[in-house]
């Protein structure tokens, strides 16, 4: 089996492990947050390229067979620059705008994603392949990351700023609703709450995770002695830069998956950078 590192800048990278720990149960994982620096959203460019790299580079050294860099804004900002200079397997995450495109019937999409991830190059550059008649409705989310990583996601607070950033995105009769960041999927019961079931809701996590489970099976592949044991459920360990017994209690929390099939553990960041 293979262990495979998910970085995020908090706990919103836990809606990829959520999603990886469905489809691929067997293999090890460690969850890093950086939490202690979240949100990337509202950071430098170089800032943020520099700390994801760094990050990415302890998890190859952990013996990471792939990494996932389950965070928007990282993935825009940093992602060429970590393939550049980590030589294992790195999956991305972005905005799913060209499914959203495909599946809206009016072709109006609201896109709600972190500033950084709005203004990077690769957003734009995706967004410019995709029809000229499917209109984007961007609005960032500011707020929203540091409500999330406080474990308020269905707070009062929240949907109150919450449907401030709707807003545009409802008057434009929006029929499709791209969450552009990873901890956005965990505000789907305040989003139904406030626009009901008819605007369609696009998070890329099942895409992400059969990606990683295309290069996983090719890492499998290629090991000359493959293990013939295979385990039902792998272990996970989560790492954070602020307090891993509270990301362990978050991912239980808002995770769907039963973590007690795993081994669990937690450990802080700075014990073993």
């Amino acid at each position: 089996m293979s262990l495979v590192g998910v970085f995020d800048s908090g706990v919103g990278g836990l809606s990829i492990l959520d999603e990886a720990l469905r489809q691929l149960p067997e293999h090890d994982y460690i969850y890093l947050a950086d939490s202690a620096n979240a949100p990337y959203g509202e950071k430098s460019s170089e800032w943020i390229a520099a700390r994801s790299l760094h990050l990415c580079q302890y998890l190859a050294r952990a013996n990471c067979d792939a990494i996932v860099v389950a965070c928007n804004t990282a993935t825009a900002e940093a992602i060429k620059h970590i393939r550049a200079q980590v030589n294992i397997p790195v999956v991305g995450v972005e905005p799913g705008i060209k499914p959203a495109a495909m599946q809206s019937q009016n072709g109006v999409v609201g896109v709600l994603a972190t500033e950084a991830t709005l203004k990077s190059d690769k957003f734009n550059a995706l967004l410019a392949t995709l029809p000229s008649e499917c209109r984007f409705i961007k609005q960032a989310g500011a707020g929203l990351v540091p409500l999330i990583e406080a474990g308020k996601a269905d707070s009062e607070e929240t949907l109150d700023l919450l449907a401030k950033h709707l807003e545009p995105i409802q008057d434009a009769g929006s029929d499709t609703l791209v969450l552009g960041c990873t901890h956005y999927p965990f505000l789907r019961k305040a989003i139904r709450k406030l626009l009901g079931d008819s605007i369609t809701l696009i998070d890329t996590s099942d895409a992400v995770v059969r990606q990683l489970k295309r290069h996983l099976e090719t890492i499998e592949q290629s090991k000359k002695f493959a293990n013939s044991s295979k385990q039902e459920h792998g272990a996970v360990r989560f790492i954070s830069s602020k307090d891993d017994v509270a990301l362990r209690n978050m991912a239980q929390d808002l995770m769907r998956s039963d973590l007690q099939l795993h081994d669990v553990s937690s450990t802080p960041l700075e014990l073993v950078e």
